[in-house]
């Protein structure tokens, strides 16, 4: 069988507070102009948020991140047909959201946070990401504790998707995310990458999202700067696409297309 590239989800933060690049495009028309340099650098689909979820963050009111991100997802939409997916854990981000022309709901918190998410999810009748998290972003990097992680996060992964579709969520709109950096150490992380594949045994598509994070100063020290982890993100997306990733959600674009259709002939070379 032939080897297929993930599709390559490209990030827009809409925040003033992201660990990577906050403040840099929570402007309506920063964030046009990025989204259109992303969807421009070959990005598969667009992942547009309006609340931080790096460690330590502060909530943000439903209506403010309403404000940041549904008239950018509609003049994206505008432009593109390509899926936009909403980064929010509240279901009346999702809906303004999809209104607005929003087609995934990327949710860190796997459909928990208010009672109906899973019924709103259905409702909608959108595509969703489920990600693992432990604890809550204001303390999840908190002395992360598992007995076995990667058993952990697949079975906690399982039983999300098996709620998903008890409340109608088709199983083909699901897919998950094993929450690199969400509630977990280094070695946790480390852990869950090695061991992808076993996520993938549940039979969904799974999406790693592990660009210019802490993990990657874990290993060089001397990437203190987000901006500076370039080359672990693309390590990170390249050892993903081989353990089953069937999406990658990145900063970095253009240089991610590029090392993973490389990636793509190499292996087709190898398989001729």
């Amino acid at each position: 069988m032939s080897f297929q590239p993930p599709k390559v989800m490209g990030i827009l933060n809409l925040t003033p507070d992201s660990f990577s690049d906050g403040g840099l495009h929570d402007a309506p028309d920063a964030g046009l102009i990025q989204a259109m340099k992303l969807i421009g650098d070959g990005a598969d689909i667009l992942d547009i948020g309006g609340e931080s979820t790096r460690p330590g963050a502060e909530p943000v009111p439903a209506h403010e991140e309403i404000a940041r991100t549904a008239p950018v997802i509609a003049a994206v939409h505008a432009r593109w047909n390509g899926p936009i997916s909403i980064d929010t854990m509240k279901p009346e981000v999702a809906r303004a959201a999809v209104a607005a022309g929003a087609s995934i709901w990327n949710d860190v918190t796997a459909l928990t946070y208010a009672p109906d998410a899973a019924d709103v999810a259905a409702e909608l009748g959108c595509e969703v990401i489920l990600m693992h998290m432990l604890g809550e972003p204001r303390s999840m990097q908190v002395e992360p504790r598992y007995d076995d992680v990667v058993a952990e996060v697949v079975d906690y992964l399982g039983k999300r998707a098996e709620a998903a579709m008890a409340a109608g969520v088709a199983r083909s709109k699901i897919t998950l995310d094993p929450g690199i950096g969400f509630g977990k150490t280094a070695e946790h992380n480390l852990a869950l990458i090695a061991h992808l594949d076993r996520l993938g045994d549940l039979g969904f598509p799974v999406l790693l999202a592990a660009s210019r994070k802490r993990m990657i100063r874990n290993i060089d020290p001397s990437a203190t700067d987000a901006g500076d982890r370039l080359g672990g993100s693309i390590a990170i997306a390249l050892e993903g696409a081989g353990r089953g990733a069937t999406m990658v959600r990145v900063h970095d674009v253009r240089e991610t297309v590029q090392a993973l259709a490389v990636q793509a002939a190499i292996n087709a070379a190898g398989s001729a």
